[in-house]
């Protein structure tokens, strides 16, 4: 592996172009784009005002760049430096926007969700789209781009609307068996549209491309319901984390539970493997060295360093007991995702921070135990094959893969806490971002 030298960066604003040749990346109110395999500098751009969310356009021609204190989006062009773009929503305000996935249009939402403005850069038209819904994940495009589900909430009830992107025209409109809408989400082969509720009320929808609906599934009354919601790449499954710490997974052929992961614990089986990080101190005489190491050399020659150890089966994993009369309590299943292939499925329950379950989705068992040193911050799957990158705010970046296990140190002088991270869309590199700084670390072709 090699790493490159560290960049200054705001806000965790740092993004690989969909088609891998470039990377963004943002130092308050500049927008600086990368060559992806050089880091040279191909173009700066300095907006009006600090920048607080960055997205690229589907072709990686445009970014967008939101100030949402200042209700300002700009548009940059890649192929055209002197060409830019701003649209001012004035007193309206701005929450969130997006591009469409024709990457000619862009989605702003208005304060207070008033409604959606969407702007079009070819032809300067401007759509609205009234009453979207205040809520986790209340637009959804299906992957092939052609329709956009909206959740919306007029007269103190929900409805869905299905937009065609093309043109913008309304295909279906219906209303919803929710009490208070959560989020929507569409499978990956764009056939069915999965709707939520909020976590006081266990139910999940799920709706036809026609607005019929096709299954709903509650697992149970009373107690805190749904927290997570992740659809397999294939669309066959789609995997629930509730607050109970469990997550059940349905079929995409009758829509019923066929199987339910829980979290205890205490790991017993002898088919898990558990991995255990352990932090180790280098033993270095520094009175026999013939000469005073440099900062570099000192702080690599004397930093503690760890590695992973596999442990014997039972294992007890830290568990911390959520406090129970506050609001959004540390408990349940808050992260999923399947691996690219479908085969995997990574989750992580929180009352037990410090670890990732991985399951095997072809037996439906648990294969892997990753119990880190510290709370687990972030974790996604390599978009080409099964290999799983874990961050925890520490200097290391952990790799999981049917073949095993590694921790990697990121060299360098200072404290640099690795807070997300994101893959090359090809999987041969990863940006790594703390607050304040990023890296790009590449894989040798080996590895890949």
């Amino acid at each position: 592996m090699n790493f490159s030298e560290l960049f200054k960066l705001s806000g965790l604003l740092g993004r690989f172009s969909p088609d891998g040749k470039c990377l963004a990346s943002c130092m308050q109110h500049r927008l600086v784009v990368r060559d992806a395999s050089s880091l040279q500098i191909l173009q700066l751009y300095t907006c009006l005002d600090q920048i607080q969310y960055i997205e690229w356009s589907s072709d990686s021609l445009f970014i967008l760049c939101a100030m949402y204190k200042r209700g300002i989006v700009q548009v940059w062009s890649l192929e055209q430096p002197d060409w830019h773009c701003k649209i001012d929503e004035g007193s309206a305000g701005l929450v969130a926007s997006c591009w469409s996935p024709d990457g000619r249009h862009i989605l702003n939402t208005t304060e207070f969700h008033l409604r959606i403005t969407v702007w079009s850069l070819c032809t300067k038209s401007v759509s609205y789209i009234k009453y979207p819904k205040a809520c986790q994940q209340g637009v959804a495009f299906t992957k092939d781009g052609r329709y956009m589900a909206v959740a919306e909430r007029r007269d103190c009830k929900d409805f869905i609307s299905i937009f065609v992107c093309n043109n913008w025209q309304l295909l279906r409109h219906f209303d919803t068996e929710t009490q208070d809408l959560f989020g929507i989400e569409w499978a990956p082969n764009g056939c069915v549209l999965a709707a939520w509720d909020t976590c006081l009320e266990y139910k999940v929808l799920l709706y036809s491309l026609d607005g019929r609906l096709l299954s709903s599934y509650r697992a149970y009354e009373w107690p805190l319901g749904i927290k997570s919601i992740a659809w397999s790449p294939s669309s066959q499954f789609l995997a629930i984390g509730s607050f109970d710490e469990k997550v059940r997974i349905l079929n995409h052929v009758t829509w019923k539970k066929i199987t339910e992961l829980d979290h205890p614990a205490t790991i017993s089986s002898k088919k898990t493997i558990v991995y255990k990080e352990v932090e180790k101190s280098p033993t270095v005489d520094s009175e026999r060295l013939s000469f005073p190491p440099t900062r570099a050399l000192a702080s690599s020659l004397f930093s503690t360093q760890s590695k992973y150890d596999i442990s014997q089966v039972p294992v007890s994993l830290q568990y911390i007991k959520p406090v129970a009369d506050r609001a959004n309590p540390k408990v349940g299943v808050g992260m999923l995702a399947f691996s690219a292939d479908n085969c995997f499925l990574a989750t992580k329950n929180d009352n037990i921070p410090n670890a990732v379950w991985i399951w095997d989705v072809r037996k439906l068992k648990l294969s892997v135990v990753l119990e880190q040193l510290c709370t687990i911050q972030y974790f996604q799957w390599d978009p080409c094959q099964p290999r799983l990158a874990v961050c925890t705010g520490s200097s290391r970046v952990y790799l999981w893969s049917p073949a095993g296990c590694i921790v990697v140190q990121v060299p360098g002088e200072g404290d640099f806490q690795i807070m997300s991270l994101s893959w090359h869309s090809r999987g041969e590199s990863m940006l790594l971002l703390s607050k304040d700084h990023f890296c790009v670390c590449y894989l040798e072709r080996e590895e890949v």
